[in-house]
């Protein structure tokens, strides 16, 4: 069993899932939104730092995988973003885990089987992937939805076969 973590990088709102993947079984863990709090940039980035080290701590993850940044056009807007994606890629490195990253696309087409799928579809889609899951809102489904993503494309299930390996 691996137990990965889907990162949704958001300067205002980081939403995070976790899933435990045994072969092809996933099964839900635990999942919510680490909310920015601070005056200026700096607090806010500090802010979710604290509590993504804290979800860590906490689920202790052995796979990572976190959301591509797009690009739009607000530039500044897309630098925060950026910003707020080095934290969620920060946070995981400091435990000593691998990043996955996924493009926004690949993670719908993996979970809902389009790759331009709306957030109301990713979140069904996750719903019926994890049975009787909570979500803690639309952050947090599309998080749960990169964890899925992240154990289907070979993140979770080549750790587990290189552990197995390590292990025999």
């Amino acid at each position: 069993m691996v137990r990965v973590i889907g990162i949704d990088p958001g300067l205002r709102n980081l939403g995070w899932g976790v899933i435990d993947v045994a072969g092809s079984r996933i099964t839900h863990v635990a999942n919510g939104v680490c909310v920015s709090v601070g005056e200026d940039l700096a607090q806010r980035l500090l802010s979710l730092h604290g509590q993504l080290t804290r979800v860590f701590a906490t689920y202790r993850p052995e796979a990572a995988a976190v959301e591509q940044t797009f690009v739009n056009k607000d530039g500044a807007g897309t630098l925060k973003l950026g910003q707020a994606r080095g934290i969620a890629m920060l946070v995981p490195a400091q435990a000593g885990l691998t990043v996955g990253e996924y493009a926004p696309n690949t993670v719908k087409k993996t979970v809902v089987g389009v790759g331009h799928a709306d957030k109301g579809q990713v979140a069904h889609m996750v719903r019926m992937q994890l049975p009787g899951v909570e979500i803690a809102g639309p952050d947090a489904a599309d998080a749960l939805a990169i964890a899925i993503c992240h154990a289907h494309h070979g993140g979770a299930s080549t750790f587990a076969a290189a552990v197995a390996k390590a292990t025999a």
